[in-house]
């Protein structure tokens, strides 16, 4: 049974691994990237500061950093030296004879399970349950997943490490948001609450001002604004790959 699905995770890998252009090289290789997405983070951490009181924004920042750190040393600290996978493109494993490998990069020994991943998925999954709206789900979880799919593509990872990695962070990204809810449940705060109590940030819009022939105002929501900010580095990501 373990044979059967190591071997049905080796083949889905080597399909996706194979499809490979010269645009897509580029674009992975820059949307992989740990800094390319600060401008998106600090847009997040302004976002929480704008909605609540510092020292509930300080509590769930401090939760999302917990979140992280966990999903991340779960992984790369705990696991991998349990399971010790080899990466598909390490050259000591068989299959990385069969590899696409990009630009040399073959990441490190080990990669199960993916920290890329598992830390993709924690963020995504706390920001999701703070901002609690259906657009902003879409976007970041789909950022998530894209995500995820670089190291697919990049040879770096097989899908079981993806797979394992999102179910770990999004497990950790969970368990530090109710975290951080049952710290702030003890916190007074003049931070707007849905009907089932929980904190929502959609409804404190952003007050963003420009001017043209009429100096405007013109609000934009907290989610919107991150989504804004990912999209404006994704479009950057894809005109530096055509470059």
């Amino acid at each position: 049974m373990l044979d059967t699905l190591i071997d049905i995770d080796t083949q889905i890998l080597l399909f996706f691994n194979s499809l490979h252009t010269p645009f897509f090289d580029h674009f992975m290789q820059l949307f992989t990237g740990r800094f390319i997405w600060i401008p998106m983070y600090v847009v997040a951490l302004y976002v929480l500061y704008k909605h609540f009181d510092w020292r509930r924004a300080t509590v769930f920042v401090v939760a999302l950093g917990a979140a992280i750190a966990l999903t991340d040393q779960t992984c790369a600290t705990l696991l991998r030296p349990i399971f010790t996978r080899m990466r598909p493109s390490n050259p000591d494993n068989p299959v990385s004879a069969l590899v696409t490998i990009v630009d040399g990069y073959r990441g490190g020994r080990y990669g199960f399970p993916s920290c890329h991943a598992a830390n993709s998925f924690a963020l995504s999954t706390f920001l999701a349950l703070v901002v609690r709206h259906r657009r902003f789900a879409f976007f970041i979880f789909g950022w998530a997943i894209v995500n995820s799919y670089s190291r697919l593509y990049l040879g770096v990872h097989y899908p079981g490490d993806l797979l394992v990695g999102a179910l770990i962070g999004s497990g950790f990204g969970y368990l530090c948001y109710r975290g951080a809810m049952w710290v702030n449940h003890m916190m007074s705060s003049s931070a707007k609450v849905d009907s089932d109590g929980n904190d929502i940030v959609e409804e404190s819009p952003i007050l963003l001002q420009f001017s043209d022939f009429q100096s405007r105002a013109v609000n934009i929501r907290a989610f919107d604004a991150m989504i804004a900010t990912g999209a404006a580095t994704a479009l950057c990501i894809v005109i530096a790959a055509i470059i």
